[in-house]
């Protein structure tokens, strides 16, 4: 996906005027909220970081959540701050276009002045503007080659967001960003290795009690795994808890 020139991801919207906000306090702020990141391992943990940041930094922000998009194809809502950002986030989903989509594909910021007068999306800003939302101010968070996301920042007032909401949501999105795609590749590292362990100790299972290779032993659970449409760790899971090999007279379907 394109980049801006200076590698970092997402831009400014049309309503930005060029105006930076900057001081100490603000420097703090965002330093402790680094380090917030950093100390949450858990991917979940971190999107509810990033939403409560962005409500406590950016001004205007009411409420907040981050709409994660798999495949490129299926959107799901997280860490909403309350029913707010859930029943938006449902009506988005519902339509299939909005703010928070147009961040996540477009690598952009997007800001809704006036969710009354809106025209980009018609149906969605007046149901939106229906459920009680004002204004409205989505930045893309994070990319990979499948996977989109958008935070989503809701004010109940009109015109609530400005230029200095834009450039401290830039900064808090990026700092969300990068600890997010760090936490992701934590969890998966984990769920890697305790993949290959539980592996392990069923082809230890099998070479036991056949006498057989390690090879031979693999060969056995992918063998299985194929013929009761069981993914290999839940075959491995089986045998290491129970002793038995899993029948396909009585496995589930294998999930994708």
């Amino acid at each position: 996906m394109k980049r801006d020139d200076d590698g970092s991801r997402g831009q400014p919207s049309a309503h930005y005027g060029g105006n930076e906000a900057g001081n100490d306090e603000l420097a703090w702020q965002l330093s402790a909220l680094a380090r917030t990141l950093y100390q949450d391992q858990q991917p979940d943990e971190v999107l509810k970081s990033v939403v409560y940041a962005a409500i406590d930094l950016i001004p205007g922000v009411d409420e907040g959540s981050i709409s994660v998009v798999f495949d490129r194809k299926t959107v799901s809502s997280r860490a909403p701050s309350g029913d707010l950002p859930d029943i938006v986030d449902a009506l988005q989903n519902e339509v299939g276009h909005g703010p928070c989509l147009e961040a996540a594909y477009q690598e952009r910021t997007v800001r809704v002045p006036d969710m009354s007068t809106e025209e980009r999306w018609p149906v969605f800003a007046q149901k939106a503007f229906e459920a009680g939302v004002g204004s409205m101010l989505a930045f893309q968070l994070y990319v990979d080659e499948k996977n989109l996301g958008a935070l989503n920042l809701y004010s109940r007032s009109i015109n609530a967001f400005t230029d200095e909401s834009e450039q401290i949501g830039l900064m808090v999105a990026a700092h969300g960003a990068t600890a997010y795609a760090e936490a992701n590749q934590v969890e998966q590292l984990s769920e890697s290795v305790s993949t290959r362990d539980r592996i392990g100790q069923a082809k230890g299972i099998l070479m036991e009690r056949y006498k057989i290779t390690p090879d031979q032993a693999f060969y056995l659970l992918s063998k299985v795994s194929q013929t009761t449409n069981m993914k290999l760790n839940a075959v491995a899971d089986q045998l290491a808890a129970t002793g038995a090999i899993p029948d396909s007279r009585n496995s589930g379907t294998k999930n994708s």
